[in-house]
């Protein structure tokens, strides 16, 4: 049994054969995927999705590109929505300096915004950070002070510093189809010396498909091939991947059901 911890599956690459996506992976023991919110006022859409499948579950939260449009959201909003049974985690928020593509004060506000239900609700924080790494670790430091809240750093791609200070605070690290490719050895590093009850596996389809299927469409059923890679840079077994990988996933998603839920 494999989990894709992290996928967006209501984006328009999906739309036109999103059954046959999900059957793909459930096909090859992807048992469980969430499917990330990145607009809260889409919210309804994604989770149609959830609610259709009885393997999806889903986030909610403003993706740090959209922050500026969406700081009117509240924390008690988030909260609130976080109440329906198939909403199992917060986000994806943080900070990403690569596009810029909300002011940074933005991003920030939003990134302790999430946080903040995060910590109230109990559900994991989905933590998006591109090209921040100290601004990240300074944020999750200061709120960790006012009060323990669990998350992890979805499709790692910072350096040893950032990973270590997320590590202290509890969280986890997630690996997505990046750790697959030929120039990402820094990357299968950090993948190699994070503590074994501390890390996932993610696809984050549509985006970076892993070899051998890179410059293609991702979808959930290749997560597998994150593991593989994964197995191979702990030196172990893919099963022991798998097996660690998904306890990981049920302990920190901690609402979803190990069995999966009837269709809504």
């Amino acid at each position: 049994m494999l989990v894709d911890s992290h996928c967006h599956l209501d984006f328009p690459d999906f739309a036109a054969e999103l059954d046959a996506v999900v059957a793909r992976a459930e096909s090859v023991g992807v048992a469980r995927m969430v499917t990330i919110s990145t607009r809260v006022r889409r919210h309804a859409q994604l989770l149609a999705i959830a609610e259709r499948f009885p393997s999806v579950t889903c986030s909610v939260g403003t993706h740090p590109h959209h922050a500026h449009e969406e700081l009117d959201i509240t924390a008690d909003e988030l909260i609130a929505r976080a109440s329906h049974p198939k909403v199992v985690a917060i986000g994806e928020a943080g900070l990403d300096y690569h596009y810029d593509n909300s002011p940074r004060d933005a991003q920030e506000q939003g990134f302790r915004t999430h946080i903040a239900a995060a910590r109230a609700t109990g559900l994991p924080l989905v933590i998006h950070a591109r090209e921040a790494d100290d601004d990240t670790a300074r944020i999750l430091e200061e709120e960790s002070g006012k009060g323990a809240f669990p998350a992890v750093l979805h499709c790692y791609t910072g350096g040893p510093d950032l990973a270590r200070r997320a590590l202290a605070l509890g969280h986890y690290i997630s690996f997505t189809g990046i750790v697959t490719f030929k120039n990402s050895g820094a990357l299968r590093e950090i993948a190699k010396n994070v503590p074994a009850d501390r890390f996932l596996v993610e696809t984050d389809a549509p985006y970076l498909a892993p070899l051998p299927y890179r410059g293609k469409r991702n979808e959930p059923a290749y997560v597998g091939e994150v593991a593989k890679v994964l197995a191979d840079v702990r030196g172990t077994t893919l099963d022991e991947i798998s097996r660690q990988s998904t306890d990981n996933f049920f302990k920190l998603f901690s609402k979803v059901p190990r069995k999966a839920a009837a269709a809504a």
